[in-house]
């Protein structure tokens, strides 16, 4: 991985792929606490978020790093989830989106993470303003955002010589330093 960004490309493009009834991927800022002030979005939508527990040098200022990854599900309903409910299974749609949201995930590799697998699943506060859970799972990556980089060039202006080389005469007339006569 050579930037985060690449990370949550990848998480974002496999929760669209594989999750179509998810409608808003995005990074993680509480959007859900600030809904009057924040950009609207549509639901459900899938919020992601990067915790690292751990980080071990590889060398070459590359680290190998024990990373959480937060997904916040939001789903707005209004309908009623009691059992036995007139519209329970549309409430509870967001029961199975989020069982989707944890297989699309759980025990797979990516290209810039390693195994994934889920550790924790819980009920957050939304603020009364819909459901709001969180599934995180816990993975390895490789992070080299802060090796340098180099560029690749062709050089196309090189010619070789199969000729002896030539050495300038050495010569003694002219001192290579002048030391001042003190």
């Amino acid at each position: 991985m050579e930037a985060w960004t690449d990370l949550y490309n990848e998480i974002a493009q496999r929760i669209t792929d594989n999750i179509p009834e998810i409608e808003w991927v995005d990074l993680w800022h509480e959007q859900v606490s600030y809904l009057t002030e924040e950009l609207p979005f549509p639901t459900p939508a899938v919020f992601i978020g990067f915790n690292t527990n751990a980080c071990n040098d590889l060398g070459t200022l590359v680290q190998e790093c024990d990373l959480q990854v937060d997904m916040y599900f939001f789903f707005e309903t209004f309908g009623d989830t009691y059992h036995g409910s007139y519209n329970q299974s549309s409430a509870t749609e967001y029961l199975r989106l989020l069982t989707k949201l944890h297989t699309c995930f759980h025990g797979v590799n990516g290209d810039f993470f390693q195994t994934m697998r889920r550790v924790d699943m819980r009920r957050e506060d939304s603020g009364g303003s819909g459901n709001l859970y969180r599934i995180s799972f816990n993975c390895n990556v490789e992070d080299a955002s802060a090796q340098a980089e180099f560029n690749q060039n062709t050089v196309n202006d090189v010619a070789i010589s199969n000729e002896p080389i030539e050495r300038p005469p050495v010569t003694d007339d002219e001192p290579i330093y002048i030391i001042p006569e003190g």
